[in-house]
């Protein structure tokens, strides 16, 4: 016969059993160009160290932020507020922030977010941020003490593909799981919409705003998001071209890029602008000829990948505030299309998105996504640069041979 359990008797043996203590909290390092109001630096970083709401609740990180190092301090700097009061130190050099001032690596995880800042621009029009060189002086610290960390890189991982190239190599040399990328393949989409892992693509249409090279890297980053899914996996990228001005508008005359689909892509886009702002009717934009009124110089990129998939980005800014893509799958009749919901400013929300992918990789050392999909898309762009300053040329491009699988399931936001 069992023990008689009495109330004492489970109360010592409970007490007897250890509790188990919580995790240490991953410190983690911030290397930024800027740490100002609405930089990158300041919505990702403060998601680690202060939180940030997540599926209805607030959500605090078993992470400590317990190092910064800011490449430019301008008059709006706030890094050395956030040091002050959250406990963690701004260190002059980037060894010295991840190494927490001594002589080995000291952290879990480094995050680069060099986005902002007074950089200069090429003859490209790419804004030089020194992601490259950040990343190298990381390394060197990794690769000196034999050991390193999950490693964050925000954005583009280099306006040069050769430099993007380097530090995907070094992290399969140095074997550290590595992420980076846009803020856009993970927001919220309206309406929710995954492509079938493995489907057959037609034609894709992306509708972006903002200049270049900031807002055109998110919306082409969106929009890799989606066609990496197709059947065969990604492949890589066979030519480029952009194209600017009135020859954007004939080209869509001549059926390269699709009317349909555009009006379809600018159906799901809440930030309409023309009659829709001054007196609040709905319209037709691609029917009426109202885009050449209102966009004054439209960017097309037109990118042809190896196996043969054609797609568009139409960069349509004071057109359209936000961005959307439509999708035609192969042997279906309708279009499907989505926005990639950003938030308004201050809080931008999205940022949370984000947050939640670098915190997954941080806690569990793999990263949710291909860090290749950043690099193939930082190459897209360059090569589109380089059509336009070679005159809107098409640019073979062999080099953008960039293979790999698509997450099985879309990492984008759903609650």
């Amino acid at each position: 016969m069992a023990p008689k359990i009495t109330r004492r008797t489970f109360l010592e043996t409970a007490a007897a059993v250890p509790v188990l203590a919580q995790a240490q909290p991953k410190r983690i390092a911030i290397v930024a160009t800027v740490f100002r109001l609405q930089s990158h630096a300041q919505h990702i970083g403060d998601r680690f160290i202060v939180g940030y709401p997540w599926e209805g609740e607030w959500h605090k990180p078993n992470t400590k932020v317990v190092s910064l190092y800011v490449d430019q301090k301008p008059a709006n700097d706030l890094s050395g507020d956030r040091a002050s009061e959250f406990g963690f130190q701004v260190y002059p050099t980037v060894a010295e922030a991840v190494c927490c001032g001594g002589s080995k690596l000291a952290v879990d995880a480094v995050l680069i977010i060099a986005e902002h800042g007074d950089y200069p621009r090429n003859e490209k029009g790419q804004i030089l941020y020194p992601r490259y060189e950040l990343f190298q002086q990381i390394a060197k610290v990794f690769e000196a003490g034999g050991r390193a960390v999950p490693v964050y890189n925000d954005k583009a991982l280099s306006y040069s593909f050769e430099k993007a190239s380097a530090m995907r190599d070094t992290a399969r040399r140095l074997k550290f799981p590595m992420l980076a990328g846009s803020s856009l393949p993970v927001t919220w989409r309206l309406p929710e919409l995954e492509l079938p892992l493995g489907c057959e693509i037609d034609d894709a249409l992306m509708v972006g705003t903002g200049g270049s090279d900031a807002m055109d890297f998110h919306a082409l980053e969106a929009m890799q998001c989606m066609l990496e899914r197709r059947k065969g996996g990604e492949r890589g990228v066979k030519s480029v071209q952009l194209i600017e001005g009135d020859a954007v508008w004939q080209a869509g005359e001549h059926g390269r890029w699709s009317k349909e689909m555009l009006r379809s892509a600018l159906s799901r886009s809440d930030n309409l602008k023309g009659l829709t702002v001054t007196d609040g009717r709905t319209q037709d934009m691609v029917g009426t000829g109202v885009l050449p009124a209102l966009v004054k110089n439209p960017w097309a990129y037109f990118i042809e990948y190896r196996d043969g998939l054609k797609a568009t980005l139409l960069m349509l800014t004071d057109a359209v505030g936000d961005f959307n893509i439509a999708v035609k799958l192969k042997g279906k009749p309708e279009i499907l299309a989505t926005q990639f919901f950003l938030s308004p400013d201050p809080n931008v929300t999205y940022s949370a998105c984000l947050a939640n992918k670098i915190e997954q990789m941080i806690e569990t050392g793999v990263a949710p996504y291909a860090v290749e999909r950043t690099l193939l898309v930082s190459g897209i762009l360059e090569s589109c640069l380089d059509s336009r300053v070679k005159g809107h040329t098409l640019v073979e491009t062999p080099h953008l041979a960039v293979t790999y699988q698509a997450p099985r399931e879309s990492q984008y936001c759903r609650s």
